[in-house]
């Protein structure tokens, strides 16, 4: 049986381990993927919520971005030879070292947003109209109007 010759390139060791990367940063992790023999480069850009390990040489660090309405967190090796490289887009400062409250945020905010969806009317105009709470809450006719209707239609 042969075995395929495999190529792994080896990570920048220096580069990785000098990288000003921190929870917060919004960063573009360019990946080696390998379909059907070739080898391509994917970008996957979103935010830090953490690293881990520091510079040995397990370290990795947490990326989340939200792709089609739901959100999409992928662990990195930081020396692993499958990321081609690794750009920082934005720096933010932060007060926490692990940004895991930003997945509840997140679901918090599309609640808050469907509320708003709920609360709006569309005129036969088109335009939207404000629902005031009184007006989704209606009043159910008492047992004495039930009947009066009831009689009237007889």
């Amino acid at each position: 049986m042969k075995t395929p010759n495999i190529k792994i390139s080896s990570a920048n060791v220096v580069a990785r381990k000098e990288l000003p990367m921190r929870a917060g940063d919004t960063v573009r992790v360019w990946v080696k993927i390998e379909e059907k023999g070739k080898t391509r480069l994917q970008a996957f850009e979103g935010t830090v919520l953490a690293r881990k390990g520091g510079t040995q040489a397990g370290a990795t660090f947490t990326v989340r971005r939200v792709a089609g309405g739901h959100g999409v967190e992928k662990i990195f090796p930081l020396y692993s030879p499958t990321i081609d490289k690794i750009e920082i887009l934005r720096r933010v400062k932060t007060r926490r070292a692990k940004l895991y409250h930003i997945r509840d945020k997140a679901t918090r905010e599309i609640r808050r947003q469907m509320r708003k969806m709920h609360l709006v009317n569309i005129n036969d105009d088109g335009a939207p109209e404000e629902i005031t709470p009184e007006e989704i809450v209606q009043e159910t006719p008492s047992s004495e109007e039930k009947v009066e209707t009831e009689t009237a239609t007889t």
